[in-house]
């Protein structure tokens, strides 16, 4: 009993949850089409005269075989003129106004697709750094492109095309039911097995193009994760692997197409098929009352028009259908994207900094990434401005982690972490991304020029600060002997230049910042021996009265420091000059001594 009390309260929650997410979606959707009100009301108008001078075609028809025809018998021909230039003026203003609305309809749904496009790459790089560790890329591609195309033809194609086919389901049973409303009951009976068809495949199709998009976001996530790691793939002979990973990957997406396919291929012949049944009852009732002179030629002629009308729509609002589940699956997972929040939010009201002297404090500094271990366990640090610090210690020891909360990628489960004294929560984004400038290992150089590339924190610097940073760090003779010198176009993630002459170009873009705190986590470690000698006396001059915490492996970095700190498990375990460590004999020394015989 326990059980099955579990189960349905799980079964709730898992309601709740769709209903949840459904809110969520048509609220996104409400928003970003409420600024187009006014222009979906004219498109109302438009689509509504369009089927108004479709629907008005039969009930013509009729009124010309009934009344104009036996009057030009009797040598009148004025009522088939009239009723001649009523049909010509009915398509013309049909086809001029579904024109129109296709047009109308056009700039909404692009006015959408760009505003949503603007949202979701405004909120990826809003969102914090937690979230891009945890949320890869390619999922990030999949939103952006395969999710938003399937909004695009939801918007540019099939919402035009049914709300056309449902003003015309409803006007042409209403002009049926006027011209006669018995040939209307024919159509009603025959509305029962084409509402259960329908049903039917809306809840198959919902299954299967939640499967479809599913299916389509691996795929694209399997392939952007091979390609950009191609060259592990490669190094490490993985193509086979690979190859047979996507094969798996391609052939689900195939098969969740196939199913696709194959219940549109039940559903749209069964319509057929409903309809044609339909013409053929309406004939035969219709058909025996005219013979009995119970029902005009004219109105059967036109309530076979009707009929046949009427079941044409329904197959596009099936295929209509297909559109919107996938639709639906894309705009459901945007807007989960854009329902996150940052984990490191911006300040109410912030502390303004405008001039950082680069005093670092960490006060009783706790921190775990989400619900794991505890990195760092009530950690207290204070580096004074000016002071050059190198943090050592084993794989884990929590070195990056406490440059990650310095430069406030993440924020501190408890305890503070000051700049100036000002909690670095305080400060607003644009003060703290000034004070405080971060080089990594990875060296990420983007698609331009050497120039833009180096100008990237300070844009708009003069080309004499731009060569002045690049030698500082000795990049500048490099740079010149490139094609185009400083105009060389670096390509996609900096193609064109070795990784060592990238990380030269990461470290002349940062000093070119002139941040008051530099944080260089293990950046020289795709540095020959030769260019790390000379980043280092780089270094020594543009660390000059500016805080640096410098995070490295190779020992070699860390002599110009002005202080070690030794860390293990989240703690600092030694603390002093290089001087210092290596003559106590501790950890430090003993790495130091490692290091040195592996110089030997």
């Amino acid at each position: 009993m326990s059980a099955t009390n579990n189960e349905a309260a799980e079964d709730t929650l898992d309601r709740a949850a769709a209903r949840a997410v459904r809110a969520r979606s048509l609220g996104l959707l409400g928003d970003l089409l409420r600024p187009h009100g006014r222009r979906l009301a004219w498109s109302a108008v438009l689509v509504v005269a369009s089927t108004l001078g479709q629907v008005a075609g039969p009930a013509l028809v009729a009124a010309t075989i009934d009344h104009a025809l036996p009057a030009l018998d009797d040598g009148r021909s004025g009522p088939l003129v009239s009723y001649g230039v009523l049909m010509v003026v009915a398509a013309v203003a049909a086809g001029l106004a579904n024109g129109a609305y296709v047009r109308a309809a056009a700039v909404i749904s692009q006015a959408v697709l760009l505003e949503l496009r603007r949202r979701v790459f405004r909120q990826t790089q809003r969102l914090s750094l937690e979230f891009h560790e945890s949320y890869t890329s390619g999922r990030i591609i999949s939103r952006q492109t395969s999710d938003l195309e399937a909004l695009r033809e939801l918007l540019d194609g099939g919402l035009t095309g049914v709300v056309s086919s449902v003003l015309t389901m409803v006007f042409t049973a209403v002009g049926l039911a006027l011209v006669d409303w018995r040939s209307g009951a024919v159509l009603l009976v025959a509305m029962v097995p084409a509402w259960l068809l329908t049903r039917w495949f809306q809840k198959r199709s919902q299954v299967f193009y939640r499967r479809q998009r599913t299916a389509s976001a691996r795929l694209i996530v399997k392939f952007v994760e091979t390609m950009t790691g191609m060259r592990a793939v490669q190094a490490f002979r993985r193509e086979a692997t690979t190859e047979r990973e996507y094969g798996r990957y391609a052939e689900d997406y195939r098969e969740a197409n196939l199913d696709t396919f194959s219940l549109n291929g039940r559903y749209q012949p069964g319509l057929v098929l409903i309809g044609n049944l339909t013409v053929v009852a309406a004939l035969g009732y219709g058909g025996w009352r005219a013979l009995n002179g119970d029902l005009p030629v004219g109105v059967l002629v036109a309530a076979l028009l009707y009929v046949k009308r009427f079941f044409q729509p329904i197959q596009q609002v099936g295929m209509f259908y297909n559109s919107f589940q996938s639709a639906s699956a894309a705009l459901e997972k945007l807007s989960g994207l854009l329902a996150e929040e940052p984990t490191v939010v911006e300040p109410v009201s912030p502390t303004p900094l405008p001039d950082a002297r680069g005093d670092v404090r960490l006060d009783h500094v706790t921190f775990r990434y989400g619900s794991g271990p505890v990195v760092l366990p009530s950690l207290d640090l204070h580096i004074p401005a000016g002071q050059t610090v190198a943090l050592v210690g084993t794989t884990g020891a929590g070195k990056s982690t406490l440059a990650k909360l310095v430069t406030r990628f993440y924020d501190a489960t408890a305890g503070s972490v000051l700049l100036d004294d000002v909690d670095v929560r305080d400060l607003a984004t644009p003060d703290l991304r000034r004070a405080v400038v971060m080089v990594t290992q990875e060296a990420y150089l983007f698609s331009g020029s050497v120039r833009d590339n180096i100008a990237l924190g300070r844009p708009g610097a003069a080309q004499a600060d731009i060569e002045a940073a690049a030698r500082a760090v000795g990049a500048h003779d490099f740079i010149v002997a490139m094609p185009e010198g400083y105009d060389t176009d670096v390509n996609k993630r900096g193609g064109r230049v070795s990784a060592g002459q990238r990380q030269l170009l990461s470290f002349a873009r940062a000093f070119l910042a002139n941040p008051a705190v530099l944080v260089l986590d293990e950046a020289t470690s795709s540095l020959d021996i030769p260019g790390e000698r000379l980043v280092q006396r780089g270094l020594k001059t543009l660390l000059a009265g500016r805080t640096a915490i410098i995070i490295a492996h190779r020992l070699s970095t860390v002599a110009i420091a002005d202080r070690v700190l030794v860390m293990e498990h989240g703690r600092v375990v030694e603390d002093g000059t290089p001087a210092e460590l290596v003559a106590a004999d501790g950890r430090y020394a003993r790495l130091h001594a490692a290091w040195r015989d592996s110089l030997v």
